[in-house]
């Protein structure tokens, strides 16, 4: 029975696109905290992988859902 379960990446996925979203935030917490003002763009667009990454994952997985 344990052949027949198909394992799929997409949730591995997911879950590092939110990790790294998360990161992006906390350091930004931190760098304000520290003094810093002006943050690279890429900081900022960043923290937009943890919606993104939470989102994908719920998609993905009632998709998978469904079609059982």
């Amino acid at each position: 029975m344990a052949a027949s379960v198909r394992r799929s990446a997409v949730l591995p996925v997911s879950m590092a696109m939110f990790g790294l979203g998360l990161l992006a935030i906390i350091a930004i917490f931190a760098l304000f905290a520290v003094g810093y003002e002006n943050l690279p763009v890429w900081l900022n667009l960043a923290t937009l992988l943890c919606p993104a990454g939470f989102i994908y994952g719920v998609v993905a997985t009632v998709l998978r859902n469904r079609r059982r």
